[in-house]
């Protein structure tokens, strides 16, 4: 079996689809400034995504889990954001978390799987900072249609971003891809 084409841009995301045997989608890295509104408004920034998703929507967000996996003190998932109220998917992701930087009950909810992680650092007041450090797009492939519920291949953007604690130690790392339906609010 080949190795898929890994691309730093694309991790943790790519972590996931080589060790599901898929390959990775197309993934092209672009400007802030090339990303096409409500994107733009949407990722470009330095804000936790849940926040900014659920003011854009006016409603809560919960998370879906379609896989994961723990290695020592890092925890990795791949999820979809749904809104409370319709299910209706808002943000296809990966993200790996350190929880060793997580106080118990913080690290406890993470493992819980029901609260996305923007969710739990504004309710457990984690004093962090969000630097994206790359724009995306994305040719869906099926598993992302499957995940964001679109039914064809299309181009989507998203972000590479890494939440650092006040040492600057890396909380996380997450690729953050939003469906096309943003833009009919």
């Amino acid at each position: 079996m080949s190795s898929p084409f890994a691309l730093p841009i694309a991790y943790p995301l790519d972590d996931f689809y080589a060790q599901a045997g898929r390959d990775l989608p197309s993934i092209e890295p672009v400007s802030g400034d090339a990303v096409p509104e409500p994107y733009k408004s949407l990722l470009v920034h330095q804000d936790d995504m849940t926040p900014t998703l659920e003011k854009f929507h006016g409603e809560r967000i919960h998370l879906k889990v379609l896989s994961r996996q723990q290695r020592d003190d890092f925890y990795f998932r791949e999820v979809v954001l749904l809104l409370d109220k319709s299910d209706q998917p808002v943000e296809f992701g990966a993200i790996k978390i350190n929880l060793a930087l997580f106080p118990s009950a913080a690290r406890m909810e993470i493992l819980d799987e029901r609260r996305p992680l923007g969710t739990l650092l504004a309710d457990y007041a984690i004093v962090h900072a969000s630097r994206p450090k790359a724009y995306l797009r994305v040719h869906s492939d099926d598993f992302i249609n499957a995940a964001l519920k679109l039914d064809k291949s299309q181009w989507l953007y998203g972000r590479r971003n890494t939440l650092l604690d006040p040492q600057q130690r890396v909380l996380a790392e997450i690729v953050e891809i939003l469906p096309v339906e943003q833009t009919q609010h």
